[in-house]
């Protein structure tokens, strides 16, 4: 990949004759959640809208439970689980939001809303008590080597007797992409973002490639295969783009949100996905994605009918955005 310090984008026609010339310049450096390293509760709140409303005063609240926990890694846990689907049920007999399987919810669910029942498929009761398992599972395991909240989601989706057993985190392929997810999701859940990281490499490569996609005509559900004319919609551009560099990206924009820190408005740099909603207080309303280019713009593939162009972003519709991390 060629690494490109600096760009002049020279943008005509499409923004009603105006000839606009953005130069992107990386500089500074990025921002991730400020105490998620070691899975420290008490010090991080939510990032706005990336819990649905009806269930962030609870995800708050209980992921203070225990040091081992915190609210963002709560959220990033229960998203992995269930997507937020209360009703959601899984092959294996996994049940509700936090998906807890029959034996396991029987042993370790609580009446979190104090009605006097402790029903699986009730978030008020689910969540509370996901925490809690949580919590008592980061005491099964709190001798074992390594990072005490790695090892408390390696216990819940593999049993705290394999942390045990292997001194961490088991070594089975699927608890350990459970862990590294949930890890990497938590940066985008949390509010917080002190700690420095390098600046991205790979987000001049994904402006590259989208910048060359300019004029391609839109394609609802095109990921740019031959076969689609090598046309894309708005998350399949940037999915597309992203993966260009190494980098990968979920398939719907919605669930794009979810793969990074949020920078605010005034934070933002060349190559942050910034994405479009209709409830500004809830993720999954998400409905469009760009690649921001600088000077208030971005790239993006719009709608049926139109062409991969330059937009702006600051619309009644901006949600926020995500800087896309590797790993």
């Amino acid at each position: 990949m060629r690494r490109k310090k600096a760009w002049l984008l020279a943008v005509g026609g499409g923004l009603g004759g105006l000839s606009l010339f953005v130069a992107l310049l990386f500089v500074g450096t990025y921002m991730a959640a400020a105490g998620l390293s070691q899975g420290v509760g008490g010090a991080v709140s939510l990032a706005k809208g990336s819990v649905p409303a009806a269930y962030a005063g609870l995800v708050q609240k209980w992921g203070n439970k225990c040091r081992a926990l915190n609210p963002a890694l709560l959220a990033a846990q229960l998203y992995q689980e269930s997507g937020w689907r209360p009703d959601a049920k899984s092959p294996a007999q996994a049940q509700g939001i936090a998906q807890f399987i029959p034996g396991t919810w029987a042993t370790h669910g609580i009446d979190g809303n104090g009605d006097g029942k402790r029903d699986v498929m009730d978030p008020e009761d689910a969540i509370p008590s996901a925490a809690n398992y949580d919590c008592k599972l980061a005491k099964y395991v709190k001798d074992a080597p390594g990072n005490v909240s790695d090892n408390m989601l390696a216990a819940y989706n593999a049993g705290a007797y394999a942390v045990i057993k292997y001194g961490g985190v088991p070594p089975y392929q699927e608890t350990k992409n459970y862990v590294s997810t949930i890890r990497k999701m938590e940066q985008s859940f949390a509010a917080d973002k002190k700690a420095r990281l390098d600046p991205s490499k790979q987000a001049a490569g994904a402006i590259t490639y989208a910048q060359e996609k300019l004029g391609t005509p839109y394609l609802w559900g095109g990921n740019g295969t031959p076969e689609q004319g090598g046309r894309f919609d708005c998350s399949g551009l940037t999915l597309a783009a992203y993966r260009s560099v190494g980098i990968d990206l979920p398939r719907v924009a919605n669930d794009q949100y979810n793969t990074g820190p949020h920078p605010k408005r005034d934070e933002l740099m060349p190559g942050d996905l910034v994405f479009f909603g209709t409830d500004l207080n809830n993720s999954r309303s998400i409905d469009h994605v760009g690649i921001y280019v600088g000077g208030g713009y971005m790239i993006d593939a719009p709608y049926t009918g139109a062409k991969i162009r330059f937009d702006p972003i600051d619309t009644p519709k901006y949600f926020g955005a995500t800087r896309p991390t590797d790993g």
